[in-house]
Formats: C-alpha cells, sequence, structure tokens
C-alpha cells in the first residue's frame, strides 16, 4: 500500500510538471518555428540534435548508474555526490572543446558553428541536472525535479517571447536555452546543497574508473539510442539541406511532445523496479506487465488521432508554410508507442542487471538507423528518415522482448492477449472516426467515449486494474 501510495504521488508530481512543461514546449516550438522560418529553424534544430550527441560523451551513463545504485542503497549518495560532479566538469570542459574542433573542421558556416556551440553549454547544464535528478529520483522523491522542469520551462518561454518582441535573431533564440537551463541548474544545486550538503569534491580516482566502468554499459545504451534518435536531423541537414530539416524537425517536435510524457517512466518507473528487484521479484514482473499495457492503452489512442488529422495540425501549430511536414508526423508519431513499451523493457532490463542486452540492442538499432538513414533520406528526404525511426523502433522492439523472453521476467501469455485486444479497440477507434469525418474537437470527445467503450465491451480493464484503482482512490 505504501509502494502504491508512494508510486501515486511521484507520478502526480511528474505527471503536473509535464503537462506544464508540454504546454510550454508547445508554444516555444510555434513561437520559434513561425519566427525563425524553416531554414533558420533548420539550423537550430541541427544544433541541438549535434550537441545532444556530442553531449552523451559528459554523462557516460553515471546518471542512469548513480540512480539504480542509490535506489538499492542510500549511503552512497555523498561519495557519489563528491565524486560524479567534478568527474562531469572535466568530461564537459573536453566535450565543449571537441564539439568546436569537430564543427570547425566539418566546414559549417560561422552562424551554425556559433548556434551549436551556445546549444552545447545548455547541453552540459543539463547533463549535470540529470545526475542530480538521478539522485532525488532514487531517493523517489521527484518533487524537487518536477518542481526544476516547470522553472526553466517558463523561463525558456518567457527568454523566447522576448526575443521575438525585439527580433533579436537565431543566436539569441539559442541563448534563451541556455540561460533556462543555467537558472534551473543553480535551483538544483541550491537542493543538492539543502538536503546532502555541500559536495566535498573527491579525487578519488580508483572510485572515477569504478564508477566509469559500471556507468559505460548504460552510457552506450543512451549513446546509441540517442544516436538513431537524433542522427537522422543531423544527416537530413548534411544531404538534403536546412529547409528539409526544417519541416522534419516541425513534425518531430509534436511528436516529442507526446514522447516527452515517458519522462514520468524514468523518474518513476525504474527506481522502483530497481527497488522491487531486491524486495519482490513477483512484485517487478507486474510491475513491467502492467506499465507496458498501460503504455499502449493510453498512447494508441492518441497515436491514431494524430495520424488522422496530422494535416490539420500542422496548419494549425505551424501555418501552411510547414504543411509538407504533414506525412512525417504521420508516420513519426508511431515511434511513441513503441517509445513507451520499450523504456519500459529498458527499465526492466537495467534494473535485473541486464544493461548489457540493453547495450546491444542500441548498438544495434543505431547501426540499423544510420545505414538505412543512408539509404532513404536520398531517395525519399525526411520521409525516408521518419520511416527509418519507426522501424528502428520496432527494431528495438523485437530484440527487447527476445531478451526478456529468456530472463524469469517473461510475460504472460495474459499480456499478449490483452496486447490482442488493445489494438482490436485501436481499430474500431480508426473505423468510427474515418466514417464520421468530423473536426479534429468533435472528434476528440466523440473519439474517448468510443475507446472507453471499446475497452470494456473487450474486457480489457482486468482484476490487478481494479486493484490499483482502488488502492489509488483509498489513498
Amino acid at each position: 500500500m505504501a509502494d502504491v501510495k508512494t508510486l501515486f504521488k511521484n507520478v502526480s508530481w511528474v505527471t503536473i510538471s509535464q503537462v506544464i512543461v508540454n504546454l510550454c514546449a508547445f508554444l516555444w516550438t510555434i513561437a520559434i518555428a513561425r519566427y525563425l522560418g524553416v531554414n533558420d529553424y533548420g539550423i537550430l534544430s541541427f544544433a541541438i540534435s549535434f550537441t545532444v550527441l556530442l553531449g552523451m560523451g559528459t554523462d557516460i551513463g553515471m546518471s542512469t548508474f548513480a540512480t539504480r545504485e542509490i535506489s538499492k542503497e542510500k549511503s552512497l549518495t555523498n561519495k557519489l555526490i563528491n565524486n560524479v560532479i567534478p568527474f562531469k566538469i572535466v568530461l564537459s570542459v573536453l566535450l565543449f572543446i571537441v564539439t568546436a574542433l569537430i564543427l570547425i573542421l566539418m566546414g559549417y558556416d560561422k552562424l551554425t558553428i556559433e548556434v551549436s556551440l551556445i546549444i552545447s553549454i545548455e547541453t552540459i547544464f543539463i547533463c549535470m541536472i540529470k545526475f542530480m535528478a538521478g539522485v532525488f529520483q532514487a531517493h523517489e522523491d521527484v518533487r524537487i525535479n518536477s518542481i526544476g522542469d516547470m522553472i526553466a520551462s517558463l523561463l525558456l518561454l518567457v527568454f523566447t517571447f522576448i526575443t521575438i518582441y525585439f527580433d533579436l535573431g537565431l543566436k539569441a533564440i539559442a541563448m534563451s536555452y541556455t540561460l533556462a537551463y543555467l537558472v534551473y541548474l543553480i535551483i538544483m544545486t541550491y537542493e543538492i546543497i539543502k538536503h546532502y550538503g555541500v559536495p566535498k569534491f573527491e579525487l578519488d580516482i580508483p572510485f572515477w574508473i569504478d564508477t566509469a566502468k559500471k556507468s559505460i554499459p548504460f552510457g552506450l545504451s543512451i549513446f546509441f539510442y540517442t544516436v538513431y534518435f537524433s542522427i537522422d536531423i543531423v544527416m537530413i541537414q548534411m544531404i538534403a539541406g536546412d529547409y528539409a530539416t526544417g519541416l522534419y524537425n516541425s513534425a518531430y517536435k509534436i511528436v516529442s511532445v507526446f514522447a516527452a510524457f515517458y519522462v514520468i517512466y524514468q523518474y518513476v518507473i525504474f527506481p522502483l523496479m530497481s527497488k522491487l528487484y531486491a524486495e519482490d521479484t513477483n512484485l517487478l514482473k507486474v510491475s513491467f506487465e502492467q506499465s507496458f499495457k498501460y503504455s499502449l492503452l493510453i498512447l494508441l489512442p492518441l497515436s491514431i488521432g494524430v495520424f488522422l488529422y496530422s494535416d490539420y495540425i500542422i496548419n494549425l501549430i505551424y501555418s501552411s508554410q510547414y504543411a509538407l511536414a504533414s506525412p512525417a508526423m504521420q508516420i513519426l508519431i508511431w515511434t511513441v508507442v513503441f517509445l513507451f513499451i520499450n523504456g519500459v523493457a529498458t527499465s526492466l532490463l537495467n534494473s535485473i542487471g541486464k544493461e548489457v542486452s540493453v547495450t546491444k540492442i542500441y548498438v544495434i538499432a543505431a547501426i540499423f538507423n544510420i545505414a538505412l538513414n543512408y539509404l532513404m533520406i536520398p531517395v525519399l528526404s525526411y520521409n525516408g528518415a521518419a520511416i527509418t525511426t519507426v522501424l528502428s523502433e520496432i527494431l528495438i522492439f523485437i530484440l527487447m522482448m527476445h531478451s526478456i523472453s529468456k530472463t524469469d521476467y517473461r510475460p504472460n501469455r495474459s499480456l499478449l492477449k490483452t496486447i490482442v485486444k488493445l489494438v482490436i479497440c485501436g481499430i474500431i477507434l480508426a473505423i468510427v472516426l474515418s466514417l464520421i469525418d468530423v473536426s479534429l474537437w468533435l472528434a476528440i470527445p466523440i473519439g474517448l467515449v468510443v475507446y472507453i467503450v471499446s475497452l470494456f465491451i473487450t474486457h480489457t480493464v482486468d482484476d490487478t486494474d481494479k486493484y490499483i484503482i482502488n488502492e489509488l482512490l483509498n489513498r
């Protein structure tokens, strides 16, 4: 009962923050895309994707490793804080230098280099924030992280509107990102000091090496996952140019708003699974299966709605100049479903010490993604990149399920039956919305009713669901 209440409390905090964060992201995405136009928006998109890829070098999986270890043994908190923070500072300096050298050697123009370097500073801040957030996450307290997310997003929105109002240009837009996350970093640093004291930085080289070795499987997983999820924008810019990049990223950003709710699982489910693995393996299996089910239950109807109304959504958000992005969004929206399911599977494997298997899966996916992008982008431009992204997620899903099937946490046949039922509910929803052909605003309530009725008709809600609902209502 206590675990359910803690879970509900954390989910509530993260959900509230993600609603606000994604609302802000929705608004600044529209504002920035309309203000910059397709070409400059393409430059900003490239800078963000490029620096995110390099930003993995400032973490190498230490944040995820620290979260898992502290979840199991709280006494490690200060030791990790005292060593990981200075380690990440050293890596951050190296990252900035490497980023500058690569951009210069690749011959990018001055504006692209300047914008990318500004964004790289933001990436460094985010990597440091991620570690600090992981500390609180491991202690099952996501309130501080959630508040920081909300403040940073609201600041970025304000800075964006100020930049647009005074017409300060692309570099000022990039600086808005950096300043917002600088404030977030200051908040997290203050909270770390408040809860765990002023860090006493240690130059414990053996501990650094040991932590790095144990973190690398997590880091490689994150790196290769990021490669296949971000390399498409870099490759589109190199092969098809800034205009195609701007169109692709406009669709990608809308999809990212939905995908961002995976943060709820990152902050809540992973430390819970790590704890359950040490305490109750039966509950760990239940946690995995229910997370899988709820991800599909929620995201399937959202994906269907976005697919059917993509033209309207693109024109509503970006205006007609981005109309060609609609097909890409219809394709990319299906990554959200697999992203959540694969994320739950990743959390399970990481929590039971199978992080090497996760690393191998993402290495395969990254190679597959790069190779297929190389073939698809010259032929289908940004739509080819969208297809590649979806196929990569499907490949990860297949490999994840294969890995889990070889453990004691292989899903029961009941989960497969549930998936079939949910797919049937989704098909019913798609058919009804296609036949009635009403506006998006009418389709939302009608679709909600149709989907809920379908869930009850197919008996998708079982006794476990009812127990969880009752536990939450009786909290």
